[in-house]
């Protein structure tokens, strides 16, 4: 019996600028409302290299050492998992620039509460924030999704 599954590799970066976010305003929608950019992994990068790339691609800015901080993940019907790779990077140079994938703008960290916030933000937003909490997982029960948060 193999243990391979089939994954998607993605990542959000937190990029912060004193008492600043970064966050976009996405169009998609699937996923809609103010999130942190990123997006997916692709071959023949390392996941640091990934973040790196979404992060300017979709803001204009290029983010130095970003740290990983955690993950979010679930399973998806068909068996195959998706898992979220989530960075924090407070150094950065280049200017902000939105992109297609949404508006990009910085916002204090007090103002969130002001936004039309992606369904899962404030959940999300505890793994990149707190130092005890690393895993963000979706549980299916039932027709409905639950968050776990490790």
């Amino acid at each position: 019996m193999s243990r391979k599954i089939p994954v998607t590799l993605t990542n959000l970066c937190m990029i912060c600028d004193g008492d600043k976010i970064l966050v976009q305003e996405r169009t998609r929608s699937d996923w809609p409302g103010i999130t942190f950019p990123g997006g997916h992994v692709e071959s023949g990068e390392s996941f640091c290299e990934s973040v790196i790339r979404e992060v300017r691609e979709e803001t204009g800015l290029t983010v130095q050492s970003p740290v990983l901080c955690g993950i979010k993940e679930w399973e998806d019907p068909d068996g195959s998992r998706y898992i979220v790779l989530l960075y924090r990077a407070d150094r950065f140079s280049g200017t902000v620039q939105s992109s297609a994938e949404g508006k990009v703008f910085w916002i204090r960290r007090a103002d969130l509460h002001k936004q039309k916030l992606s369904l899962d933000f404030m959940p999300l937003l505890s793994v990149f924030e707190e130092p005890g909490q690393s895993e963000f997982f979706y549980r299916q029960k039932n027709d409905t999704w639950e968050i776990e948060i490790y």
